[in-house]
């Protein structure tokens, strides 16, 4: 046998066996999916304090128990991206994605959106700039030469919308760092660690009330909205999402997405989504509805997989 037979040879031995290793993970994911041995996982992003996170999660798995009939786990990971890769390696199921995580887990893993979040009656929301309200700092531009405090590398408003602006307008800040989450962010510039954070907002509720990330610090630092001002936005970006796994049974995301979208129309499911990530509906969603940050983070020369390394 000649060494090109032989290279051959090897190559196709390695792809059986990938395959064979594939079919064997997804076998093992989806065996008695549901039961106790099995629970269904659902993995949330820590884009808030994570105990707030978990309460508000064990309350849509004992809904979706008690929809289903199914059992669910769920879990809280320290960032975006062992949510992401917790999706590609089958120890999740079920995902609750910021947009550009979803975008990472779509791309890198073929992961699947369902379901899109509704706040204020809107599809969508904007990545703030905010900044100490003395601090002397009263536009983008003059972020040049401050630290910043970004959320996450995978968080669209908390980094990678922002950053683009920056990049953009060729502003160059002295320094920067992740905070670990939006309430994170805007606490190291009350605290003096940061000049500038990079957080979600959203329109102010029927009363006039600021709903953007701030708006969570209100009831232990209540004097946050006179502490902490906003000096911009970015572009408008599609909502976070509910992802699920490649491969999980058609019948199995079904159920549970039809669970999900009634659990936003009870009491109980608005209470519980509103302390959540301040979610005040779900709406079916698909794929194509999240072309449009592809499409600017092309513009921007962001290409995804390279920032996944």
């Amino acid at each position: 046998m000649n060494i090109k037979a032989v290279t051959w040879l090897t190559l196709i031995l390695a792809v059986l066996l990938s395959c064979s290793s594939e079919a064997g993970r997804i076998n093992k994911a989806n065996r008695n999916l549901g039961s106790r041995d099995n629970p269904i996982k659902m993995y949330f992003v820590p884009s808030l304090e994570a105990g707030k996170i978990v309460n508000s999660a064990e309350g849509i798995a004992a809904y979706l128990h008690q929809a289903t009939g199914l059992q669910f786990k769920v879990a809280v990971p320290t960032s975006y991206a062992a949510v992401i890769e917790a999706l590609g390696n089958y120890q999740a199921d079920i995902a609750w994605l910021s947009t550009y995580a979803y975008i990472l887990a779509k791309q890198k893993f073929d992961a699947e959106v369902k379901l899109m979040t509704v706040r204020n009656g809107l599809k969508s929301y904007r990545g703030q700039f905010v900044v100490r309200a003395d601090s002397g700092i009263e536009r983008i531009e003059d972020i040049a030469g401050k630290v910043i405090a970004y959320t996450d590398a995978a968080s669209t408003s908390g980094y990678i919308y922002p950053s683009a602006i920056l990049k953009q307008k060729g502003i160059a800040p002295q320094d920067y760092f992740f905070a670990g989450g939006h309430t994170q962010a805007i606490l190291a510039v009350y605290s003096g660690r940061a000049d500038v954070a990079c957080t979600y907002w959203s329109p102010p509720d029927e009363t006039g009330k600021p709903k953007d990330a701030r708006e969570k610090l209100l009831e232990t630092y209540p004097d946050i909205f006179s502490r902490i001002s906003i000096i911009g936005y970015t572009d408008w970006i599609p909502n976070d999402t509910v992802t699920f796994r490649k491969h999980i049974p058609v019948e199995i995301r079904d159920r549970i997405t039809g669970a999900l979208l009634e659990f936003a129309t009870i009491e109980q499911g608005r209470q519980t989504l509103k302390s959540l990530y301040d979610i005040d509906g779900l709406e079916p969603a698909s794929d194509a509805d999240y072309e449009i940050v592809r499409t600017t983070l092309r513009l921007l020369d962001m290409d995804p997989a390279k920032m996944m390394k």
